[in-house]
């Protein structure tokens, strides 16, 4: 369970000197820091459950949500995630992993999010719709049908079958939300049924 130093304080408040009691407990092994602030009781905690407490709001996208939902082949090792008006990105390394936060359109930031994960530590995740589109805001804008699909089958290896698959009225929605050439040319493209 993730704590703030606030709630351990008021935990320890019968304490003569909270601030030792706490430092105790990390060297015990009882609290593990995550970041300034920031502690968690389980020292097996998964990092999905962390990355929105740790920066926010937020939700898991990008490259974690599209291995997440088995778009691209590759495991990832940190968790990233979408925010938006932060300005800028933001990179975390903590004794659970490593998190990388960066911004979205806040017009397009609240659709296209699911809860998944145990009921004592859910995390909010891109379905696999908006973590494409997610990423493709991130990208260079390309200029061609062709220069797409580099991008889809090329760079980030998505299988043909699972781009397919995709939402197309999900994703269309969510194209009038960014800014984005290869999200508004992502969209163009499955509606003409060119991923299929």
């Amino acid at each position: 369970m993730v704590k703030t130093t606030k709630m351990i304080r008021e935990e320890l408040s019968s304490f003569a000197d909270p601030a030792n009691k706490v430092a105790r407990m990390v060297r015990e092994g009882r609290l593990t820091p995550i970041i300034r602030g920031l502690y968690e009781t389980e020292a097996t905690a998964s990092p999905w459950s962390l990355a929105g407490c740790i920066y926010g709001p937020s939700y898991i996208s990008f490259e974690s949500a599209l291995s997440f939902h088995g778009l691209i082949p590759e495991g990832v090792r940190a968790v990233t995630s979408a925010t938006f008006e932060k300005g800028r990105a933001k990179a975390y390394d903590t004794p659970f992993g490593s998190f990388l936060f960066r911004d979205v359109p806040a017009e397009a930031f609240p659709y296209g999010i699911d809860v998944k994960g145990p009921a004592n530590a859910p995390f909010r995740i891109a379905t696999p719709e908006k973590a494409l589109c997610d990423k493709l805001y991130t990208m260079s804008p390309v200029t061609s049908c062709g220069g797409l699909e580099a991008l889809l089958y090329d760079d980030l290896r998505i299988d043909r079958g699972d781009l397919a698959a995709l939402d197309v009225d999900d994703v269309a929605f969510l194209a009038e939300k960014y800014r984005s050439r290869n999200v508004r040319r992502l969209a163009r493209y499955l509606k003409e049924g060119s991923g299929r």
